[in-house]
C-alpha cells in the first residue's frame, strides 16, 4: 500500500469505527511496505512456525546466512537434510522448505505473478505446500504484498484484541469477527485493522507501526 492509500484507510476507519478511532490516534500511523523476496518470505514462515520469535530469527539467519541470502528452490532441494537440520530446523519443516521448492520449480506455485492475482487464489495456491496452511498464506498477504484487506480471523491475537478493545465477555468466533467487521465498515482496510488490533495486545510490530 502507497502512503496515500493508507491515509485513505485510516480515515475511512476513524471515520466509522470509534475503537479504531482511538487506536489510531494512540500509536499514530502505520506503514504497510511490500517486497518482492517471496520465497524467503515463504521460507522464513515455515521456519519460524511454533517458534519464539528469538529462536524463529535465530535459526531462519543461520539458514540464509549460509545461501548468501538468495537462496534457490535448486539449492534447497539438493542440500542434505542433515545440512539443514544442522541451521535449526526440524524434520518437518526439512520436508516443507523441500515441498515448497519443489512445488516452485515443477510450477505448481507460481510465485512471481502472485502480485497480479487474487487473495483467493494466492491462499489456494499457497496452502497446497505442506506446511502452509491460511494463517500462514495471510501473513504472507499482509506483510509480503502488502494486501489491504486481508482478516485473519483464526488467528488468536487478534481475538484476543478484539475481546479486549470491543469489550466483549469471550473470545469471538470467526462469525462474531466478521459480523463487527461488516457492522464497523472495516472493508476494505482489513489489514490495516489487524495491525492496530495487534499493537494494541503488545509491542511486536513496532517495525510496522510508526
Amino acid at each position: 500500500m502507497t502512503q496515500t492509500e493508507i491515509n485513505s484507510a485510516i480515515a475511512h476507519l476513524k471515520k466509522n469505527d470509534e475503537v479504531l478511532s482511538s487506536l489510531i490516534t494512540k500509536f499514530g500511523r502505520c506503514n504497510l511496505q511490500p517486497h518482492n523476496q517471496y520465497f524467503n518470505s515463504l521460507l522464513r514462515s515455515i521456519i519460524g512456525q511454533q517458534l519464539s520469535v528469538k529462536a524463529a530469527g535465530s535459526i531462519y539467519n543461520r539458514f540464509i546466512h549460509y545461501f548468501n541470502h538468495k537462496p534457490k528452490p535448486e539449492e534447497i532441494i539438493y542440500s542434505d537434510d542433515k545440512l539443514l537440520r544442522g541451521f535449526g530446523l526440524s524434520h518437518s519443516k526439512v520436508k516443507y522448505v523441500k515441498d515448497l521448492s519443489h512445488k516452485i520449480i515443477n510450477k505448481e506455485i507460481k510465485i512471481r505473478n502472485f502480485s497480479v492475482r487474487s487473495d483467493e487464489e494466492i491462499i489456494r495456491n499457497l496452502t497446497n505446500v505442506k506446511g502452509i496452511g491460511i494463517w500462514t498464506a495471510q501473513m504472507f498477504l499482509i506483510f509480503t504484498l502488502g494486501r489491504p484487506d486481508v482478516l485473519p480471523v483464526t488467528d488468536l491475537g487478534i481475538r484476543k484484541a478484539i475481546m479486549i478493545n470491543y469489550r466483549l465477555k469471550k473470545l469471538p468466533d470467526e462469525g462474531k469477527i466478521i459480523k463487527l467487521a461488516n457492522e464497523k465498515n472495516w472493508h476494505p482496510f482489513c489489514s490495516i485493522v489487524s495491525l492496530y488490533l495487534w499493537k494494541s495486545l503488545d509491542s511486536k510490530f513496532e517495525t510496522i507501526i510508526e
